[in-house]
């Protein structure tokens, strides 16, 4: 040992000695390769000390000889927040040496250090480039780009390379970009730098060595270690099918995470059950026990989640005033993805992952060490080599994804030499128990995963290409010597040259013009074979550089923040589109409440204390991995042969007894358990009767996903249907109809192993996993460079661009990303090498298939089949909602048939056309060519120009000068009988498609590839100019019409292309782009959203009011009755309120003779859509011409409810008649009746037995004085009850005909234009608000969906119409200008309006009448929670919402502050008084106002004044007093 050190210089000898008592094994052998100049590769645990291991040399080197300019060392870590770490713990060796030699008499070494990662600001980025450090600690994209730009300089001195935690980066595209760099480093030095790599336990070393060295020999240092592990798998309940009630009455509860089916912690819980609080106690337990405690989980939300739910549990205990009440129900606006967090101080707990800022990771890790903080909940952010101090536990909820993760993450506990490293999983649900068990086994013994490394990844090529060569500048990049650096590195060892060529071919632009005109050129290949950077491509490659896929995320900054918003961390897209205004969420433990949104940020304030949504992001699960899949069926084998097999020292008692009542449960419903050798398909019938298959094979996600795709097209084809199955780490699940197929699934889901690649490669290409791939790997080869680099870029956008991309690409096989995207999923996603081994298996026999219908899901099946569903669940609550929603998700195609003719004339801004039109023709200022290159770059973009138009794209003084500069890659030909500037790479489309030889001194290849040669041209000029007709284009090319109208009517077909009229006077069809549309309706639709100045809230309340006529009340007719139903356009609301509150609202002296007869002529409907309680239906009332704006029923009539309706059909529609053909008492058949009219399957031709059915012994929830409906005179006739069972004699709720529903079903796109029509009608202006409150299919996500489509069809204008309900507002132009008339006056007055003396409205708080509560929220009021509940009412004026009570008036609630609230009481007795008088309600009695009883509200004395009578439990008012 001591000879090792022997080595050092004496302070470093010194210190070492004085610190540690001795080397480690990994570090004397690491120091003997190191000090010998090898390149080493070191492996060992966690906590071996190979950080020191690496640097120790190379600080003694630094400080044993004068300081040189320039970087000597360069460390790069794959985690900013390891850089940072390391950076800090360099301080203490540093220091130590330095105060060493002072105490030696030897002069002290200046060694300095410097970190540059993506958190590093412009100043630090210079003084590094002004003083580079003797050490630089990078990460692999800092490298890059430091390699790319002037900072290149700084290293060429470099002498070692250390690369930290390899194995993170070694199996993924950015170690491949990372290889590339190292090469590049290499060759700016001008000779191999020594490379030191650092790794935790990998398999197989000697790939990983490979990796680090390339076409070097790396010394592996690796000595036999024998790390010491605490490990356990804990389940804290005795069942977990039956967790039983959350630990401790005194601990709150969060409904949403212990209601039935809210979470995967529920699913094999009965109702009201759920694993998790359970967990969440146990980890509480463990964090309070100990100094500090690390928890992992598998995603952001949960950790956000559980962070949450510590502290509530902490505060609940000790500091109970700080934590809020649990609201009753989410937030009105919440979306089915998201949870509330009480927002509790984060006293014991903070979350750590990537979506927390920088400064916050840093301030958690830095109280985790101090021991400040008790707890933090991470996900992969922490996974590395961070050293967090003394952990003494680490807990990880969820099985771990992999092996070498649960190494890396227990690890972190015990992280130093010596120690032993203590850790819990806790499995969520029983299909964790079995991961969990085998993961730790696994990770005890060592036994990790294979690491596999991309082969020729040809994107990360393409970026370092740009990269190499903007950096050579005016030099030029060798092809060759390109090739020969490229080929040294490990991933690209054995690269064909063909490839790199066809990449050299991207860059330089050789791929054809008219369809790739958006792929600017970005190198120029010169005679010389060198690669020159044309204009932009160093700018490029250091802003759209890196290999992290950019996923579109909102950025949370401080508001109000005057010298730069900090940055509080970021938000998924989906998850910001589904907040507003005034949203409260967590992050980071902490509640922000949401000021503004822009196209870019966030911006937010503290809410502290304030409940909030716990946000979610959408991430990639890589699914696990086939290796750990096979072990854990070997386990599964095992356990059944032998029960013993659980009886393991790190499996508690209650994971074995659990486990092994879930797999005998499973053994008996399938007689069989999937393992490593046995696939197991199981079907059985679901809900609608067709069936559900799910093939069991724990095999993974990229084995049985792979898998999945052969199931598609095996089964599509032979049942004739799209079958769309859905792959999970433990099956496939899939839907089939009762179909011949379903009887043949052993041999339709099995292939020839010769032909699984063909089939998987064939089939992936249509796949949403492809189209998301090609977007990622277009972006790493810069085609798809952001448009204004370091604002972020929306998700759809990118989307769409690489949709644009990968449609053109499709028509060239050879396109590079192409065949890039084809290798990443067939190789990186999928494990098609395993699926061929398994298919041979099925084949041969050595694997067993085994087929069984069962009558209900097994218990493995029910796990699967919750995941399968949580997929659908989206943008509804049921599989029900997602398939009723598809009506407003119709394909655009179908919408324009259904809206006619695509006349966008009134919708397209002329202005803005001739804008657009100026970009793509490259006649605005700031388009024109000002070089010669930018000249050259003209017609490639644009097609043939001719010369004459020249001047207008160009500000070029000599243009012939210029054309004759870049002769080489232009040419000028005769086209249409004009001479023309073409591009050189053209003249070959131009003689196959026009005839147009070509000229001399050019060549051309002799054939085009892609599209036929006109096709492309013709796209092209569609791509550059706006809407144009068959004729402009003929003339351009010189082409007859009619050849060109073939060619249009094609790509419209082909949806490639879109025809319509479009410009204003237009009068034949046109014909653009649909990029180009899309350009030109946003921008006019963006133009017209500035022009609105948005209303107040009360003055869209008022509004309302009025379009429904309940401030000028007409009196009441059957065609006013009529005239009302229209306005109201469908709504389906409680029977109780039509005649009490909603209809006499509308009309003064409502009279329910007139409404009768409109039922009587038919010219008004009854439809029954379900009840909102005892004995008061849910109808609506509809004129027979509106019926398409009424919704169908939700879910189909039971068989029961059919047999009534076939009753009545075949009857004369009496009850009597009813009561004959079915039988049983007059009461089953009156429940009967009214139970299919609630399902939708009959209606009532009169209101008789409705207005029976709310006033019997339970009544409805709105009460009037209502007399006892009339029946005519009867005699007696005792005898007729011994000739019917049961009595015969109508009852009141079954009075009248009765006939069975009919309603014709529209096409979806009518459906969908109809349900926005309804929504119109009622609201004016279409919220997220509004459309949550309807009860719309699919929530607001489809609705936004469908309007969109609409407002693109011009129908619709979005924009900021009322205040505070965000830029989401539909309406159109005729209600916007009604809207902006009832706009707040300028004048200050009591009432929004100006008014004096407003008039108050008594409503049901259903009306759609009363916004608040569905399209406004409710106003703020410190204790009450108003609800748009059956029975309540509110009271509106002037647009305000002045009161709110509850089912007879019980609660009262004044939204007033202390100088209003006495003469708003007064206004609202009085009100409620006059609606009383009217009939409307009999009485009300008010016990509670405002929270206290009525007598002590301090209001009594004002609404006796007004009309009020005190009562011994309150406040009555009643007829006659007002």
């Amino acid at each position: 040992m001591t000879d090792a050190l022997d080595a050092f210089s004496a302070p470093t000898r010194e210190w070492f000695r004085a610190v540690f008592a001795a080397p480690t094994a990994v570090q004397v052998e690491a120091w003997t390769a190191i000090a010998r100049g090898d390149h080493a590769l070191v492996v060992a645990p966690t906590g071996s000390g190979k950080t020191l291991a690496a640097f120790l040399w190379a600080l003694d080197r630094l400080a044993a000889r004068p300081r040189t300019a320039g970087t000597t060392v360069v460390y790069v870590s794959p985690l900013k927040a390891l850089g940072v770490d390391v950076e800090r713990n360099l301080r203490a060796p540093l220091t130590g040496m330095r105060v060493t030699a002072e105490r030696l008499g030897l002069p002290p070494a200046d060694v300095t250090v410097g970190v540059r990662s993506g958190d590093t600001t412009s100043r630090e980025r210079a003084a590094l480039l002004r003083r580079p450090p003797d050490i630089l600690i990078t990460t692999p994209e800092s490298l890059y780009l430091m390699l790319t730009s002037s900072a290149r300089s700084t290293l060429t001195g470099v002498e070692t390379v250390i690369v930290d935690e390899i194995h993170a980066v070694a199996g993924t595209k950015r170690g491949s970009h990372l290889a590339l760099s190292l090469e590049r480093l290499d060759a700016l030095v001008g000779n191999d730098v020594q490379r030191v790599a650092l790794s935790a336990t990998v398999r197989p070393i000697e790939r990983v060595a490979q990796f680090l060295g390339g076409d070097r020999t790396v010394t592996v240092v690796a000595p036999p270690t024998a790390k010491e592990w605490d490990v356990h798998v804990r389940l804290p309940v005795a069942d977990i099918t039956d967790p039983g009630p959350a630990p401790g009455a005194e601990t709150p509860v969060d409904p949403l995470l212990a209601g039935p089916g809210t979470d995967t912690l529920g699913v094999d819980a009965p109702s009201g059950s759920s694993l998790w609080p359970h967990i969440e106690q146990e980890v509480y337990d463990a964090v309070i026990g100990g100094r500090s405690t690390l928890v992992f989980t598998n995603s952001r939300r949960v950790a956000e989640r559980l962070t949450a739910r510590l502290n509530e549990i902490w505060a609940a205990r000790h500091a109970p005033d700080t934590l809020p009440a649990t609201p009753d129900r989410p937030p009105a606006q919440m979306m089915a993805a998201s949870d509330v967090s009480r927002g509790a101080p984060a006293v014991i707990a903070r979350a750590h992952h990537g979506s927390v800022s920088k400064e916050a990771r840093a301030e958690i890790e830095g109280a985790l060490k101090s021991g400040e903080l008790r707890c933090v909940v991470a996900t992969s952010s922490l996974e590395l080599g961070i050293d967090m101090g003394a952990v003494d536990r680490v807990i990880q909820v969820g099985a771990p994804p992999t092996v070498a993760g649960a190494l890396q993450r227990i690890g972190r506990a015990g992280h130093v030499v010596g120690a032993v490293s203590v850790g819990d999983v806790y499995p969520l649900h029983r299909g964790d128990l079995a991961p969990a068990v085998v993961a730790t086994e696994q990770m005890l013994a060592g036994r990790i995963e294979e690491l596999r490394i991309p082969r020729h990844p040809l994107d990360v090529l393409a970026q370092q290409t740009v990269a190499a060569a903007a950096a050579a500048g005016e030099t030029g990049l060798d092809v060759d010597a390109w090739y020969a650096t490229v080929t040294r590195s490990q991933p690209y060892a054995g690269l064909d040259r063909a490839l790199l060529d066809s990449v050299v071919e991207l860059l330089t632009g050789a791929y054809p013009s008219a369809d790739f005109g958006e792929l600017r050129a970005r190198l120029v290949l010169g005679d010389d074979g060198r690669l020159h950077p044309r204009p932009g491509a160093l700018r490029l490659a250091a802003t759209s550089g890196g290999t992290i896929p950019d996923r579109g995320m909102f950025g949370v900054f401080l508001a109000g923040d005057e010298q730069g918003a900090r940055r509080v961390g970021e938000l998924d897209e989906e998850m910001v589109y589904e907040s507003r205004v005034g949203d409260v969420f967590t992050l980071g433990a902490s509640a922000w409440q949401i000021q503004e949104i822009t196209r870019d940020q966030v911006r937010v304030t503290p809410a502290p204390g304030r409940t909030g949504r716990l946000p979610f992001w959408r991430g990639d699960d890589e699914g696990r991995p086939a290796e750990l899949g096979r072990d854990i069926g070997r386990f599964l084998k095992e356990a059944a042969r032998d029960p013993r097999r659980l009886d393991a020292g790190h499996v508690d008692a209650n994971t074995a007894a659990n486990l092994a009542t879930y797999l005998a449960e499973q053994r008996a419903a399938t007689g069989a358990l999937p393992d490593d050798s046995t696939v197991v398909i199981e079907r059985f019938r679901d809900e609608l009767g067709d069936w559900r298959v799910v093939v069991h094979s724990p095999l993974g996600r990229r084995l049985l996903g792979a898998w999945s795709l052969l199931m598609a097209e095996a089964l599509s084809r032979a049942a004739g249907v799209d079958v769309q199955p859905v792959a999970s780490d433990d099956g496939v699940v899939l839907r089939l109809p009762d179909c011949e197929a379903a009887d043949r699934l052993p041999e339709l889901l099995l292939a020839d192993p010769d032909e699984v690649v063909a089939i998987v490669t064939e089939q992936v290409g249509g796949t949403a996993l492809f189209a998301g791939r090609f977007r990622e790997c277009a972006a790493r080869a810069l085609l798809l460079p952001r448009r204004t680099p370091g604002r972020r870029a929306p998700l759809w956008q990118q989307r769409q661009r690489a949709a644009q991309l990968l449609e053109v690409a499709r028509h060239h096989p050879r396109f590079p990303i192409i065949i890039e995207t084809v290798r990443e999923v067939t190789q990186d996603v999928y494990d098609l090498p395993g699926l061929v081994e398994l298919m041979r298996g099925l084949r041969s026999g050595g694997v067993r298939l085994v087929e069984v219908t069962t009558e209900q899901p097994s218990p493995f099946a029910a796990t699967i089949l919750f995941r399968y569903t949580g997929a659908f669940l989206y943008d509804g609550d049921t599989p029900l909602a997602e398939r009723r929603a598809a009506m407003l998700s119709m394909d655009p195609e179908l919408l324009a048939a259904a809206l006619g003719t695509l006349d966008l004339r009134e919708l397209l801004d002329p202005d803005v056309v001739a804008q657009v039109v100026a970009e793509l023709q490259h006649t605005a200022p700031e388009r024109r060519a000002a070089t010669a290159d930018d000249l050259a770059e003209l017609p490639r973009l644009l097609g043939p120009i001719p010369l004459t138009d020249l001047p207008d794209r160009v500000t070029l003084a000599d243009v012939d000068a210029a054309i004759a500069a870049v002769a080489g890659r232009v040419a000028v030909v005769r086209v249409a009988g004009e001479p023309h500037l073409v591009a050189a790479a053209d003249l070959g489309l131009l003689r196959d498609a026009l005839g147009v030889p070509v000229p001399a001194g050019h060549t051309a290849p002799a054939t085009t590839e892609g599209r036929d040669p006109l096709t492309q041209l013709v796209a092209r000029y569609a791509r550059t100019h706006g809407p144009f007709t068959a004729a402009e284009v003929a003339a351009a090319f010189g082409l007859g019409v009619a050849t060109v109208s073939l060619i249009l009517d094609r790509e419209i077909a082909g949806r490639r292309l879109t025809s319509g009229r479009f410009t204003p006077g237009a009068t034949e069809t046109e014909v653009v782009d649909p990029e180009v549309l899309r350009r030109l309706r946003t921008r006019s639709l963006a133009a017209a959203r500035r022009e609105l100045q948005p209303v107040s809230q009360s003055a869209y309340a008022r509004f309302l009011a009025a379009s429904h006529q309940l401030d000028d009340r007409p009196s009441s007719t059957p065609d006013e009755v009529l005239l009302t139903l229209q306005r109201l356009a469908g709504a389906v609301l409680p029977a109780s309120a039509w005649e009490t509150h909603v209809l006499p609202a509308r009309l003064a002296g409502y009279s329910p003779a007139h409404l009768d007869a409109l039922l009587a002529e038919s010219e008004v409907v009854i439809r029954v859509r379900g009840s909102a309680g005892a004995n008061d239906p849910l109808i609506a009332l509809v004129p027979a011409g509106d019926l398409d704006l009424l919704g169908p029923a939700e879910g189909a009539p039971s068989e029961d409810s059919l047999a009534v309706a076939r009753a009545l059909a075949d009857g004369d529609g009496t009850f009597a008649a009813l009561h004959a053909a079915l039988g049983g008492t007059t009461a089953e058949v009156t429940e009967a009746l009214w139970r299919a009219a609630e399902e939708g399957a009959i209606a009532p031709a009169s209101m008789a037995a409705v207005r029976a059915r709310i006033g019997g012994s339970a009544r409805g929830a709105h009460r009037a004085p209502r007399p006892a409906p009339r029946r005519r005179a009867r005699l007696p006739r005792p005898s007729r009850s011994l000739l019917m069972a049961g009595g015969a004699l109508t009852p009141p709720s079954g009075a009248g005909r009765w006939y069975r529903v009919r309603d014709p079903e529209l096409p979806p796109a009518e459906a969908a234009i109809a349900t926005a029509s309804a929504w119109l009608e009622r609201q004016g202006v279409v919220t997220r608000g509004g459309v949550t409150a309807d009860g719309t299919p699919g929530g607001f996500a489809a609705a936004y969906r469908l309007l969109s489509e609409l407002e693109l069809a011009g129908t619709v204008l979005r924009g900021y119409v009322v205040e505070g309900l965000g830029g989401a507002q539909f309406t159109t132009r005729e209600v916007l200008e009604l809207v902006r008339g009832f706009a707040d006056s300028p004048d200050r007055a009591a009432w929004p309006s100006g008014t004096e003396h407003p008039a108050a409205i008594v409503l049901a708080a259903l009306d759609p009448a009363n916004p608040y509560g569905s399209v406004l929220p409710w106003p703020e009021h410190p204790s009450a929670r108003p609800a748009r509940a059956a029975g309540a009412l509110v009271v509106l004026a002037d647009g305000l919402c002045l009161a709110h009570l509850t089912r007879g008036g019980r609660v009262l609630t004044l939204f007033a502050d202390d100088d209003t609230r006495a003469d708003r009481a007064t206004l609202v007795t009085r009100a409620l008084l006059a609606a009383i008088a009217e009939g409307r309600m009999e009485r009300l009695r008010i016990e509670e106002i405002d929270g206290d009883r009525a007598g002590a509200s301090g209001l009594e004395a004002v609404m006796r004044a007004a009309g009020a009578r005190l009562s011994p439990k309150g406040l009555t008012l009643e007829a006659g007093r007002a």
